[in-house]
């Protein structure tokens, strides 16, 4: 929304909600006026036309900011699009998303980069930021990134979608030496892979049960290449983000970040499929549950949860990466990996809080407020003067069923379809407008460019 378009909008007030920011709750007003917000607490100071929410008893979040998503756009729209799935996004609570490069053509320049900013101009419902891919001989379209350009640069160090596989040794020391900005990576190992997926091939022949996918991808698997991944960025003092942790025994990579910012910094983020289903899942929902890297034990996912809970995992998100339910009925050879998630992980965090396994404050200090120090995106991710307005109302005591005629991916399933959530989403705002509420899209599109500027190696 252009600014001349926020000052014209009338102001907004949500009386009586309460505020979770700040790893505190509080009851108070808020004033929403343009495209911030003006006023916490006291008795707002509202002028020319105004909307007012009565929101007694319910809860005002940060909009979440999700650093990981796939929505597929250019090259695969049949599956999802920066319009479709950003509308997921929005009414699940999702004020933010990062893009990521293994599209088609994949994003491995500047150019191509610049060219998914506009493509998202006036079409995002919420805010967008686009990860550059790295390549094996890309490293001076990495050099030459700045951090206003880009969230980060996306290393796959693991085969995935796409084939924008990094494995030479000489190109990872390349890429963590020279990278001037955060380095976001796909953490599992292709000799590694390839040897269980040749053992389950004798085992099972042509027909692998989607069980298996646990074992072909297992957690040596992943240890062996996160364990690079740290062991490069401390060699090379380089800013690490290593995305999707899914087994415990990464866990002892981590230690609890003081500091997201700074360089050198070593963060791991966590995925909700990750902290909601287990090996168990398999058997009812088979290869909707596929996905890079695993799901693994309940082991596994438990550590996580409680690795969440105290810190050492800092941010949360989703790689929603949808594909159609043709696509997923395949057999496990040719059933792609990835699940469309966007428009309901709030409301798993919210039930996963509600029994316990962590709090909603901590869930909001994982998927609103650190993804914005970490990323350094000012003026987001938290319920504060000043401060854009991208927040969301969720009512706690009132809940809403996953069903097919209720969803906005462009795939249209979802494997939590039949659950009901114990929470609902009332209304989403984005730059202060209104961009959902009572069950649908409300305006048009509000999202802008997100600035992140982390400096990871002191450029200015």
């Amino acid at each position: 929304m252009s600014s001349a378009a926020a000052r014209t909008r009338g102001d907004t007030v949500i009386r009586g909600a309460t505020l979770i920011s700040d790893g505190a709750r509080s009851e108070h007003d808020v004033l929403i006026r343009g495209e911030r917000i003006e006023q916490v607490g006291g008795s707002p100071r509202t002028r020319g036309a105004v909307t007012e929410i009565e929101a007694e008893g319910k809860w005002l979040l940060p909009g979440l900011i999700d650093d990981q998503v796939h929505f597929r756009e250019p090259g695969h729209v049949q599956k999802g699009d920066i319009a479709t799935e950003s509308a997921a996004a929005v009414a699940g609570g999702v004020t933010s998303f990062m893009d990521m490069p293994n599209v088609s053509p994949a994003t491995v320049t500047r150019e191509r980069l610049a060219a998914k900013y506009a493509a998202a101009g006036n079409r995002a419902w919420g805010n967008y930021a686009f990860y550059l891919g790295a390549t094996e001989s890309n490293l001076q379209e990495i050099q030459a990134l700045k951090g206003s350009e880009t969230c980060g640069v996306k290393v796959f160090m693991g085969p995935s979608t796409g084939d924008l596989l990094v494995e030479s040794p000489e190109a990872l020391e390349r890429i963590f030496a020279n990278c001037p900005v955060l380095i976001a990576t796909h953490c599992e190992d292709r000799p590694r892979i390839e040897e269980k997926l040749a053992r389950a091939k004798e085992i099972y022949g042509g027909k692998i049960p989607a069980a298996a996918h646990a074992e072909i991808r297992d957690a040596e698997c992943c240890y062996r290449s996160s364990s690079l991944a740290v062991s490069l960025a401390r060699k090379h003092g380089a800013k690490l983000h290593v995305l999707h942790l899914t087994t415990a025994k990464e866990l002892e990579l981590f230690d609890r970040p003081e500091d997201l910012r700074g360089a050198g910094s070593i963060t791991a983020e966590v995925c909700v499929h990750h902290l909601w289903f287990d090996q168990g899942d398999y058997e009812r929902l088979g290869h909707r549950i596929k996905c890079n890297p695993s799901i693994k034990s309940g082991a596994d996912r438990d550590a996580l949860r409680q690795a969440l809970g105290d810190g050492r995992i800092s941010v949360i998100a989703t790689d929603h990466a949808p594909h159609t339910a043709e696509e997923k009925s395949a057999d496990y050879l040719d059933a792609p990996a990835g699940l469309p998630l966007v428009q309901h992980s709030l409301l798993m965090l919210l039930d996963l809080a509600r029994v316990g396994h962590f709090s909603v404050e901590r869930a909001v200090e994982a998927a609103c407020h650190a993804p914005a120090r970490l990323y350094g995106i000012a003026e987001r991710g938290y319920l504060r003067e000043g401060y854009y307005a991208d927040c969301v109302l969720v009512d706690s005591r009132d809940g809403q069923q996953v069903d097919r005629q209720n969803l906005l991916y462009k795939c249209g399933w979802s494997p939590l379809e039949g659950h009901r959530f114990q929470a609902r989403i009332d209304a989403t705002f984005v730059n202060g407008a209104m961009v959902w509420a009572h069950g649908s899209l409300a305006g048009l599109p509000a999202g802008q460019p997100l600035i992140c500027n982390d400096h990871s190696r002191g450029e200015s």
